[in-house]
């Protein structure tokens, strides 16, 4: 516990005075937007949101996940324990898994974990509805004036505004309906026997099924992550190419944007996110498309 930081060590404390479980081995996970901690031996994972305002939110994901986990859906699962908020942040308690590190997640993968998730029927529960998705950045922008430059902030806000005016005039091609919200590799969870479920269901929404499809898109033109091939795979297995759709691009360019959320949280703390939010907007103001940006695990280890 010594080695966690202090408002993660309050939000595990909390944990367990409300579980009254063991958490002196407490093991860091994940640390980006939310921070992952593992409780190894209540087999539990805590996730604790960056975003103070993510309460209603992550009670949804908690929702949801319960249904489609009793649907047989392969996902992460939540813990007998409702989100709440704890010096600023809000925490969820999430089943621990079995998890095995080889091989990782893949497109194949992910393309037939979509095509399920879309091909069910509405849920039982209302769905938040994903109208504005540069919300959160907006929001990040104003509450945190010291996050970047004065050009830079300028710049950015009529950027938000010009990319709202462009998500309000999307035509989609698929069935609005329930969808993941941010789904890409990273979030695959690869599991001891071999199957692979679906985490990270923080912005689970009802919304254009095409925003679940262009995250992998996104992630191969910034960070390299996925292979022409595994984008290929990707298509085959949910059997519509987004990529040949009108709005590809404008979504991409959303997605660029809403990805700079949690380090504009950051910057005025950690140097390297606010770097990183500079080198993000450089290559945005110069209209460069493949400029490659940095991973929160990069950035940690320069």
């Amino acid at each position: 516990m010594r080695a966690l930081p202090d408002d993660v060590a309050a939000a595990i404390h909390a944990v367990a005075d409300q579980l009254h479980v063991r958490v002196d081995d407490a093991r860091l996970v994940r640390e980006h937007s939310n921070t992952a901690v593992a409780l190894p031996t209540a087999r539990l994972l805590v996730r604790i949101a960056g975003n103070p305002d993510a309460l209603d939110r992550i009670k949804k994901s908690v929702e949801v996940t319960r249904w489609l986990a009793a649907e047989g859906f392969r996902c992460t699962e939540p813990a007998d324990m409702e989100p709440f908020s704890v010096k600023g942040h809000v925490v969820s308690v999430w089943r621990l898994l079995e998890t095995a590190s080889e091989p990782p997640g893949t497109g194949r993968e992910l393309g037939r974990l979509l095509r399920d998730l879309h091909d069910r029927p509405n849920p039982p529960m209302e769905l938040p509805r994903l109208i504005d998705p540069l919300a959160s950045i907006a929001s990040a922008v104003d509450g945190h004036p010291n996050a970047m430059t004065d050009q830079d902030r300028s710049w950015l806000l009529t950027r938000i505004d010009e990319l709202r005016a462009a998500w309000a005039g999307l035509v989609t091609t698929l069935e609005p309906g329930l969808i993941h919200g941010d789904a890409h590799s990273n979030n695959l969870i690869r599991v001891r026997g071999g199957d692979v479920v679906l985490g990270d269901w923080d912005h689970v929404a009802h919304g254009p099924r095409e925003w679940d499809l262009i995250q992998p898109h996104y992630m191969r033109r910034r960070f390299d992550r996925h292979s022409s091939a595994e984008l290929r795979e990707f298509t085959d297995a949910y059997a519509w190419d987004v990529s040949g759709w009108a709005g590809f691009e404008t979504l991409i360019q959303v997605r660029e944007i809403t990805g700079l959320s949690p380090y504009v949280r950051k910057a005025a703390d950690q140097g390297w996110a606010r770097r990183e939010v500079a080198h993000r907007l450089l290559t945005l103001r110069r209209g460069d498309p493949r400029a490659p940006w940095n991973t929160p695990r990069s950035l940690r280890m320069k």
